[in-house]
């Protein structure tokens, strides 16, 4: 993907759809219009996934809360939420399996009751997810929870109950998406934020204003129609096409903290079944560390990023502490993130936590403009087809969906014993050949390839890390990484895992960026100030002091 050739063809060019908002529905509804021959252009106001999309628990679930509040309450729609999540699920992780894999889930249970409680639960839980190969749920001796999760408090544990979920990365899964997209004629763009629109003699919008805030360029992107997938920001959106519209979405705010991994010790997560408000909370490990969220609190605003504060923080150990035989430390955080739920509205009085994540794909005749609402990760690709489908309708064609079958970029012919394949050819660790290949999938090589002409960069940005310096190159180049945070946050994941090391790390990714963009001096150190200065932000929002 090459951002100044896509920034010329959405000045020069008409499109039949433009796609505002490059997260997980975006970046969905782009490549499902594009196999299906539309001509697509998608924009976001930031980095791809830089918002909901990246800041996600990780997992991909039909949703065991939904299953239960369905049969307390007898709600069906929570039913319906479940089986889309559940028939979704098993798409997900085969179409992209170097970024999503099967994720064994403990929990814990206090008295055989509970257990037997949690074993019918997860039991018609399986029920619902018929068309996939992961294991079923079984229900685990005292003994056998012990051996694989040697952290629980033995006074607190009477057994656990097993079951299977999935987990990605969310972030590189929507470049994958958005990869895959370009790759199939969509005109794909980071950093482009809309201003207005011009409407046709119709009322119909046909012009989307934009800026390239990193020329500060403004332009006009002709189009067909405008698909608004926004997520928290969609209102923003609608009412900019059309102020009469009532507004919709009630964002809610989510915030996980990070733990090192030694907290559970355990390659499965944990599912915490009792909090002190009646949410659900994981522990989960990834990328080395342990994530423990998310809250579910009423939204302060749409207006700075939602940040861990030390009452979260606070929180969150309160509730995993009981579980285990150590109490946490929470001096040991590591790093905390948190983002926006673009939840659907619902009755005035209702707390967010109770909502469905449902999704909604409204038509605003007055505009023209196709807002997709709601949603969550698991089902961001049945989302996409519900939308492309009423734009199917919209156009007067029948296009066919292809997505559940589609491969995504660097899924294609992959193993995961490839990493021994590309450890040997270019001299790599056993431990970085393995991250590339669930990283990059199929197109480690390419990566390994810049090592050959540069023996430097196969050298840590941490030597605590598998991240080489190969992959600042080859991101900036070639995956539209156009800051640091782009390449830290979400090309590999190191600041939602680990503060210090990318304030570490901050001058080494600065100086490849910028012999890569060709950055002025100038240039780079106002990067580097920004970055050092947002990420101690950070660390000062959640009480931990900066080494």
């Amino acid at each position: 993907m090459n951002r100044q050739e896509s920034l010329a063809k959405l000045k020069s060019e008409e499109f039949d759809i433009c796609i505002i908002g490059a997260g997980a529905s975006g970046a969905g509804c782009a490549l499902d219009a594009s196999l299906r021959g539309y001509k697509v252009a998608l924009i976001d106001r930031q980095d791809f996934a830089s918002e909901t999309s990246s800041k996600s628990t990780k997992l991909i679930h039909g949703g065991v809360r939904y299953l239960e509040q369905a049969f307390k309450k007898l709600d069906f729609a929570q039913l319906k939420q479940v089986r889309h999540g559940l028939e979704e699920r098993h798409l997900v992780l085969s179409n992209a399996p170097h970024l999503a894999r099967p994720l064994a889930l403990l929990t814990p249970v206090g008295s055989w009751l509970e257990g037997l409680y949690f074993t019918i639960g997860l039991k018609m839980y399986d029920s619902f997810a018929s068309n996939d190969s992961l294991p079923k749920s079984k229900w685990l001796s005292k003994k056998e929870v012990f051996e694989q999760m040697p952290t629980l408090n033995k006074d607190q544990v009477h057994s656990a109950v097993l079951y299977y979920d999935g987990q990605l990365d969310d972030a590189r899964y929507c470049l994958a998406l958005v990869q895959s997209a370009s790759e199939n004629g969509a005109v794909v763009a980071n950093y482009v934020s809309v201003n207005g629109f011009d409407k046709d003699g119709q009322g119909k919008l046909n012009t989307v204003h934009v800026t390239d805030s990193q020329s500060k360029e403004s332009f006009n992107i002709k189009t067909k129609l405008v698909l608004n997938c926004t997520g928290p920001f969609s209102d923003h959106i609608r009412l900019m096409a059309n102020k009469d519209l009532g507004e919709r979405i009630r964002p809610s705010k989510g915030v996980h903290a990070v733990l090192p991994y030694a907290t559970l010790n355990s390659t499965q997560a944990m599912l915490i079944p009792k909090t002190s408000d009646g949410r659900v909370v994981f522990a989960i490990p990834f990328e080395g560390a342990m994530i423990l969220g998310t809250t579910d609190t009423e939204s302060e605003g749409l207006d700075s990023e939602p940040v861990l504060n030390e009452k979260e923080k606070q929180y969150l150990a309160d509730t995993l502490n009981p579980y285990l035989a150590k109490k946490i430390d929470i001096s040991q955080l590591m790093a905390g993130f948190g983002g926006m739920r673009p939840l659907l509205s619902a009755e005035v009085g209702k707390s967010t936590k109770s909502l469905l994540r449902d999704h909604e794909v409204e038509i605003d005749t007055t505009s023209g403009l196709v807002s997709l609402l709601g949603g969550k990760w698991t089902t961001y690709r049945l989302m996409a087809k519900d939308a492309v489908d009423q734009i199917d309708g919209i156009f007067g064609s029948r296009n066919d969906c292809k997505t559940d079958t589609y491969v995504l970029a660097g899924g294609e012919n992959y193993k995961l014993d490839q990493y021994k394949t590309l450890g040997n050819k270019y001299g790599l660790s056993v431990e970085v050949a393995k991250h590339l290949v669930q990283k990059y999938g199929s197109r480690a090589d390419e990566v390994g390839l810049l090592t050959i002409y540069d023996e430097t960069l196969k050298q840590p940005l941490d030597p605590a890390y598998p991240y080489i310096q190969a992959e600042v190159v080859y991101c900036a180049r070639v995956e539209m990484a156009t800051t640091l945070r782009d390449f830290l946050a979400r090309r590999i994941r190191l600041e939602i895992t680990d503060w210090a090391s990318t304030l570490r790390v901050i001058p080494k990714v600065a100086a490849l960026m910028a012999a890569e963009l060709n950055w002025t001096q100038e240039k780079r150190e106002q990067e580097e100030v920004a970055y050092v200065t947002k990420i101690k932000g950070f660390m000062q929002a959640a009480g931990t002091v900066s080494s």
